[in-house]
């Protein structure tokens, strides 16, 4: 009869230990799975974001050449509109970019030969504007916003495997904690398996969980 209680103490170890164990496999099965998505997510957005800068670096090329016509264009036309050679200076207005055409409008508007408070050049104004440049600048962001979403990801997935290490911790202990003769040492290597475990637990509770395939 006396040994009943410790008996019953050593089934009651034992029972802990096994869904301890049955609980700390399941949470590092879920744990590995959800870092490996997380790695994937971090993988995606990283790729999104190289696409996304080599486009926008593809649009401001694009934008460069542009503002670059533009230039030998105007620098053409605004000889002859200063010089007064009307025709001449028609022919190189019909070759303005139809983004610039405004532009030269609104500063031919400011009498610019007259007013020395007009704007130097058409590229000052508000009307002028590139649509290729914009591009680039919308594709920067967006590049910026996924290496952003990347190095996120990279933190999460890390976050989760360090709950992988807890919780194989937690089984190392409740598995190593049976193998023990004393049964007080048994009970401490089980507390400590138990703590590391529902600290895990509790800590993997408060993640984003990715279930994309």
């Amino acid at each position: 009869m006396a040994d009943e209680p410790l008996s019953l103490r050593a089934h009651r170890i034992e029972l802990a230990s096994t869904v301890l164990l049955a609980l700390a496999a399941v949470a590092t099965a879920w744990a590995t799975y959800q870092a490996a998505h997380w790695r994937s997510e971090q993988a995606l957005a990283g790729n999104r974001s190289t696409a996304a800068r080599v486009e926008a670096n593809r649009a401001a090329g694009v934008a460069s050449r542009q503002i670059i016509v533009d230039v030998e264009t105007f620098v053409q036309w605004v000889d002859a509109y200063a010089t007064g050679e009307t025709e001449l200076a028609e022919f190189y207005f019909r070759r303005f970019r139809e983004e610039f055409r405004p532009a030269v409008n609104a500063w031919v508007a400011t009498r610019p030969l007259r007013n020395p408070n007009a704007p130097l050049t058409p590229f000052a104004m508000p009307e002028y504007s590139s649509a290729a440049l914009a591009e680039a600048d919308t594709l920067e962001e967006r590049a910026n916003a996924e290496s952003a979403t990347s190095a996120l990801n990279v933190e999460r997935a890390d976050r989760y495997t360090l709950c992988v290490v807890l919780f194989a911790l937690a089984l190392f202990f409740a598995g190593i904690g049976p193998r023990l003769r004393e049964e007080r040492n048994r009970a401490v290597l089980l507390a400590i398996g138990w703590a590391l475990f529902l600290g895990g637990l509790g800590w993997i509770l408060t993640f984003p969980v990715s279930l994309s395939v």
